[in-house]
């Protein structure tokens, strides 16, 4: 054990896997974590910037518009036609980019507006009843799995501690899901984009209008987005219309060239010789592959996050001693291309662009999400001087030309014989066996204590009970005696009466 933590200690002084966590934040300096996704922002200055970027853009074609228009005019006028034939190509991009720039502040208003009060208010009760009702007719949800129909359920059953605020939530999120589906044939990003603004305003109308409590605001939009994304999964996870398939293969192929790297290349302080840290590293991996089993994007997170509590627990015991942020982010990278996850791209995509932005701003979902970002753009850019290898080798390793050899002991010389140096490795081998085989010797001797303790303690227990209440056995009750039967108890009672017979 000594040897493993005097190994462990030389790992740390050559690590070369290091992000500062002024990093992981976004680059405006406005205090929450960045993403990769957002070029660095966090979300609220990524919308910020592509507003302004967007709204730049508009700009410059509405002046290019005009030059193009003033050069149609010249060169109409050198021909001398009449001029009261005017060209109907600028008032047309003029109306189209006047509804570009003004659609999203009328959608949301329409959403978000006073609603109108004809005819009488149903109750959340009943709504589950118009939802069964609409199936039929709402686009949306004419092939409603029993998972989503289930979430609907559990979605109108959770609102009804809302009263009022329930009922108008229920009614946006339904608006919205119509709205949803008449977007899709817009881009990704306006879709993104969309539901963001979605969640900004219905977050801001529990706290404004409704007035309700911080926390309870928080678990109403984890109920929202997992209502609103369940339904909207098979539409905006992974579309056509993205690369998000071709950046998953890329990935894949990638982590698969990368079979041959090492827990020691990346300076790993995790030793999986121990039985209970190999243990949670498979918990680990099999975390963050189940992640691609969930839909919504919180339940997405939640796999990471606990993912990452197992790489803490792993790398705590191994090295006895609380885990560090600089221990962390090479064992994420070592459990990401041991586990190789599927649709890892898609996945962080989907979470980047449809997960509640609070989440991945802040606490420990965030941290977690935004060091699994760092990990993936890691192994990506991965070369020889990560590795601390010599670029022939690396590329020996990529083309599957040789495979690193393990690591020998560094006290052994070169000039020791291959007999001598397998000799050394059974030795090794057997301590190792000798160690865990005391450990389960004193676990085994500490079992057959606690059984004997318990024994004795239930005996102890039932005696003192029989002292307690001792057991008394009375004589059976004598049996009554049958009236007509002699009397032998008192005999001052009469005999019985004999019939008599009278003469008429």
């Amino acid at each position: 054990m000594e040897g493993r933590r005097r190994k462990m200690s030389l790992k740390s002084e050559r690590r070369g896997i290091h992000v500062d966590q002024s990093e992981l934040l976004c680059k405006k300096g406005c205090g929450y974590y960045g993403n990769p996704g957002w070029q660095g922002f966090c979300s609220k200055c990524w919308r910020e910037e592509y507003q302004k970027a967007r709204q730049k853009q508009i700009q410059e074609d509405w002046e290019l518009a005009e030059r193009l228009q003033r050069e149609e005019e010249e060169a109409y006028a050198s021909t001398q036609h009449p001029q009261g034939a005017q060209s109907l190509t600028f008032s047309k991009f003029e109306e189209k980019k006047t509804n570009e720039k003004s659609r999203k502040v009328t959608t949301v208003k329409k959403f978000f507006g006073a609603s109108s009060r004809a005819g009488s208010k149903k109750v959340l009760a009943g709504k589950l009843r118009d939802v069964q009702e609409a199936k039929a007719a709402s686009p949306i949800s004419r092939q409603v799995s029993i998972e989503t129909d289930r979430v609907s359920k559990d979605f109108i059953e959770f609102l009804k501690a809302y009263h009022k605020a329930g009922q108008e939530i229920y009614k946006q999120c339904k608006l919205f899901l119509e709205a949803m589906h008449h977007k899709r044939e817009m881009s990704i990003e306006e879709q993104s984009e969309y539901t963001q603004d979605f969640y900004q305003n219905v977050a801001d109308k529990l706290h404004a209008r409704w007035k309700v409590p911080p926390e309870k605001v928080e678990l109403a939009m984890d109920q929202i987005e997992k209502y609103i994304m369940t339904r909207l999964y098979k539409y905006v996870f992974c579309p056509e219309t993205t690369e998000d398939e071709k950046k998953d293969l890329a990935v894949q192929k990638r982590i698969r060239a990368l079979h041959w790297v090492t827990s020691q290349m990346l300076c790993v302080p995790v030793d999986e010789e121990i039985p209970e840290v190999s243990d949670v590293v498979v918990k680990a991996i099999t975390d963050i592959i189940e992640m691609d089993s969930k839909r919504v994007p919180r339940d997405k997170l939640a796999c990471i996050t606990s993912c990452s509590k197992h790489i803490f627990t792993a790398i705590r015991t191994t090295k006895n001693e609380p885990a560090s942020a600089d221990d962390f982010l090479p064992t994420l990278i070592y459990i990401v291309l041991k586990g190789n996850p599927p649709r890892l791209q898609s996945n962080l995509q989907y979470i980047t662009r449809f997960c509640n932005p609070s989440r991945l701003m802040t606490g420990e979902d965030g941290y977690y999400f935004t060091n699994l970002c760092c990990a993936v753009a890691f192994i990506e850019k991965l070369d020889a001087q990560s590795l601390n290898l010599s670029q022939e080798d690396f590329d020996r390793y990529m083309s599957g030309q040789a495979s690193p050899k393990k690591q020998e002991p560094e006290n052994w010389s070169g000039d020791m014989s291959v007999g001598v140096r397998q000799m050394y490795r059974n030795l090794d081998l057997i301590s190792q066996l000798n160690e865990r085989q005391e450990k389960i010797v004193n676990e085994a001797k500490k079992l057959e204590r606690d059984l004997i303790d318990w024994t004795d303690g239930v005996a102890k227990e039932v005696q003192e009970i029989v002292e307690k209440y001792p057991l008394e056995i009375k004589p059976p009750n004598p049996a009554l005696a049958a009236i007509d039967s002699e009397n032998v108890e008192n005999d001052k009672l009469p005999p019985p009466l004999q019939p008599q017979v009278y003469a008429g």
